[in-house]
């Protein structure tokens, strides 16, 4: 027993960090699996349906925001707290979350743990403790401040249970989750109640946007803007990341802005006056990227409107942040690269910067992987559920995918299989789908410096 002990342990400590995380994640999904599956977190008091306990535990943990029914009607408090503390975590990541706790305790970390710790928030092995720190420092500080805003509305609104209400939407909000508590005023209505509530909506499409700038972002801005003002020093200028990061998120929500007033004036807008449409579509714009808010009824907008929707969610956030997608820097190399070899130019240059060619081959494996796996999705929601059209179906494997959460009120209709394949989906986005790869093909020993012959192909 006891050799088996040490063996075991032995083999856990050898496991590759990606493979690592990939397993951690599933482990906090099984174990949220159980706890929504007790009677105890229901608000009916009856054990929930296995599967819906597993899809709202992934779609929990996955940050994603795809339910099967209103989470305020069918679960309690109790049932409640376990998909936050499910939101906390997967927004974070698990390993991001145990090395801060381990941190603040001011217990060592081994070698291995700081390179683990560096391949869940994409950051460097030498400054990962300050890293972390900045990481649960700033999310706690945004999620704190935003839940104390919201109370200005939710408070005098429903008393005590509005404090409840918004820390929960802070914390989803942050985490770029989507989901919600206000079903008690509208089943399954997210903020629809609330379109034209600039407090509201510009307090959640703050959390959204911060959550998703991604967590080395927020690093180099405190490093280089705030840390250097407090010690009276000039600021240093942001890497060269941080700046793309901006720029583009910046762009997209600026394009996306005008695209949804344009689009849905007057059709879901309709009624509103020209601020509240000029909120709506912000709020939507932030939204849609990862997050799964919903301020209009998604199921009506135009099917134009849809497609945008589905391009910015494949889009996504930004790396190492609470939001999926296949993040807004692999669009950017890759278009980069487009035009690089439409102007017949070898290299991608991105801002007179050279990106090595390592990252632009990850960015096509990611974009190529992640049709492939939304494109089997769609091809199974369709196959299984025929009253749902392609364009639905693509919107809901996309959202599934980039952990989005919105939905043409098509999640509460999938049937076994397509509700596995998008439980599936929601899992493969959040841990990535190229680390996925690598966690379940990566061998060691093997011998990859090997020089072989050139292969000449003729393309295009």
């Amino acid at each position: 027993m006891g050799n088996s002990l040490v063996g075991f342990l032995k083999k856990w400590k050898d496991i590759a960090p990606v493979r690592l995380i990939v397993c951690s994640f599933f482990l906090v999904i099984l174990v949220g699996t159980f706890l929504l599956f007790l009677p105890l977190s229901a608000r009916d008091g009856r054990p929930t349906h296995i599967l819906d306990a597993f899809f709202t535990a992934t779609s929990a943990t996955c940050v994603t925001g795809l339910v099967v029914f209103d989470t305020w009607i069918h679960w309690n408090e109790f049932g409640q707290v376990v998909i936050l503390m499910l939101i906390q975590i997967g927004g974070l990541g698990l390993v991001t979350f145990t090395t801060g706790i381990n941190l603040l305790l001011r217990k060592k970390m081994g070698f291995r743990n700081l390179v683990l710790a560096r391949d869940n928030v994409s950051g460097s092995t030498l400054d990962i403790r300050g890293l972390i720190k900045t990481i649960l420092g700033f999310t706690f500080l945004c999620e704190g401040l935003g839940a104390a805003i919201l109370m200005l509305r939710f408070v005098p609104k429903f008393g005590l249970r509005g404090v409840w209400i918004s820390i929960f939407n802070a914390v989803s909000a942050y985490c770029n989750a989507g989901f919600d508590i206000l079903g008690f005023e509208r089943e399954n209505g997210s903020l629809m109640n609330y379109s034209g509530d600039g407090l509201v909506c510009l307090t959640t499409s703050a959390l959204i946007i911060l959550g998703g700038l991604g967590f080395t972002v927020i690093s180099d801005f405190y490093t280089t803007q705030i840390h250097t003002r407090f010690h009276k020093e000039k600021p240093l200028p942001l890497n060269f990341h941080s700046r793309l990061v901006l720029v583009s998120t910046g762009v997209l929500l600026l394009a996306c802005t005008i695209a949804f007033f344009v689009c849905e004036y007057g059709n879901t807008m309709k009624g509103m006056n020209f601020f509240e449409r000029l909120n709506t579509s912000f709020f939507q714009s932030a939204s849609a990227r990862t997050a799964g808010f919903a301020s209009i009824d998604i199921a009506a907008e135009h099917d134009f409107t849809k497609i945008i929707t589905i391009v910015l969610m494949f889009i996504g956030a930004s790396p190492a942040s609470t939001g999926g997608g296949v993040k807004t820097t692999t669009i950017v190399v890759l278009t980069a690269t487009v035009f690089g070899a439409m102007s017949g130019r070898e290299d991608t240059v991105i801002h007179h910067r050279k990106v090595d060619k390592l990252t632009v081959y990850r960015s096509l494996a990611i974009v190529i992987l992640a049709l492939l796996v939304v494109l089997f999705t769609t091809g199974i929601i369709l196959s299984f559920n025929e009253d749902i059209s392609g364009v639905d179906a693509l919107f809901e494997a996309v959202s599934a995918f980039a952990t989005v959460g919105l939905s043409a009120n098509v999640t509460p209709q999938l049937k076994v299989i397509p509700k596995i394949a998008v439980a599936l989906t929601m899992f493969v986005g959040r841990v990535g789908p190229v680390s996925l790869a690598l966690a379940i093909i990566m061998r060691r020993g093997k011998n990859n410096g090997a020089v072989l012959p050139e292969g000449k192909i003729i393309v295009g």
